[in-house]
């Protein structure tokens, strides 16, 4: 019987949270799992057994055997190809992925007749960023008769606690070049370039952000069909996201490319912590509304990012592991919506809207 749910990193930052959530719902079927056998199994143990150990390396081939039991696999790590994803299709076991690497969620799209044969449904763009954001821009687009662009912007605290492998993403991506969307067509721009001033909101203020290689606009102007989208990022620190910005205009960053410069960054990074724990997400929708030129703003503010990235990945998984879902690939924003989280995910979130610059009283 295809019953267990298998959180592939479940040992690490995020995947800690998922395991116990969905361990406190589904006890003896949650399994952590990873190469590291007994780190999976201390944190077991931690779990009281609610979350079991499994050994995986989904660097090697995995027997199809392994699949035989599990109904559901929540990938936490960054992948290099499809092998593991298609070995999950081919035994319809349902996927669901919180990475943010849009080059890699293109290769899982192409994948979805197959997950549609085996009968698998696969939910990516699932989190923060990529994840909430998707599901703020529907929201803002839903409210328009036309959506001609979509801007995020994204404030990270450097006071939060941050998993390495997100640091490592963060960091490697700091001078890299990457395609949008901008009027229906496809241009490169360079990361931590062409900063925007954003509004926050109150007791974070104005803050400017930089492009950012988020995967959500690479795949918003397909889910939502919208001619321009950017994602923009900066710290609550003005001065760390200034910084940032002043290496990669100096071409400082050309440097990262060195394996111990690199390491001794992310080394760094993860020990910054004089910033707060909080981070702030805001989605401009520019377009008509009544014939008239109108711009939806959805703006949330929150605290411990990878508790909310993994809330809304728990949240993902029990609807996809307790309902059907249409068989195939699919990004959050074309399966849930903002105002079908629960209170649990948003319980310590605060969601204000506005439409052309004024408050407005809107549920979500």
């Amino acid at each position: 019987m295809k019953n267990r749910i298998v959180v592939v990193g479940g040992y690490g930052h995020v995947g800690k949270t998922i395991c116990r959530e969905l361990g406190a719902q589904y006890p003896g079927l949650v399994y952590a799992a990873g190469r590291n056998l007994a780190s999976a199994e201390k944190f077991s143990r931690e779990t009281g057994g609610s979350v079991l150990p499994m050994q995986l390396d989904i660097g090697d081939e995995v027997a199809a055997s392994v699949f035989d039991q599990v109904k559901l696999v929540i990938m936490c790590l960054d992948q290099t190809d499809t092998a593991f994803v298609r070995a999950c299709f081919r035994s319809g076991t349902h996927y669901i992925d919180v990475s943010a690497d849009g080059r890699f969620l293109n290769q899982v799209e192409y994948w979805t007749t197959e997950a549609e044969a085996n009968d698998a449904t696969a939910v990516l763009s699932v989190g923060l960023a990529p994840g909430l954001t998707n599901l703020l821009a529907r929201h803002a687009h839903n409210l328009l008769d036309h959506t001609q662009s979509l801007e995020l912007s994204i404030m990270l605290g450097l006071g939060d606690q941050h998993g390495k492998a997100a640091i490592e993403w963060t960091v490697d991506n700091l001078s890299v070049s990457f395609p949008i969307t901008q009027n229906a067509r496809q241009i490169t721009v360079d990361s931590f370039t062409d900063g925007k001033a954003t509004d926050f909101g109150a007791h974070l203020g104005r803050k400017r952000a930089y492009r950012f290689p988020f995967s959500d606009q690479q795949t918003l102007p397909r889910t939502l069909n919208v001619p321009s989208v950017s994602t923009r990022l900066c710290f609550d620190s003005k001065l760390a996201t200034a910084f940032m910005a002043g290496l990669r205009a100096t071409g400082t960053f050309r440097f990262l490319k060195f394996k111990g410069i690199r390491n001794a960054t992310v080394r760094g990074f993860s020990k910054l912590h004089f910033g707060i724990d909080k981070f702030a997400l805001k989605v401009e929708a520019h377009g008509e509304k009544g014939g008239r030129q109108t711009t939806v703003a959805c703006l949330l503010q929150g605290s411990d990012q990878s508790q909310m990235t993994a809330r809304v990945a728990s949240y993902v998984a029990d609807a996809v592991y307790s309902s059907k879902f249409p068989h195939g690939v699919y990004h959050i924003d074309q399966l849930f919506e903002l105002t079908s989280l629960s209170d649990k995910v948003l319980k310590d979130a605060h969601i204000e809207m506005f439409v052309n610059g004024e408050s407005a009283i809107q549920a979500y």
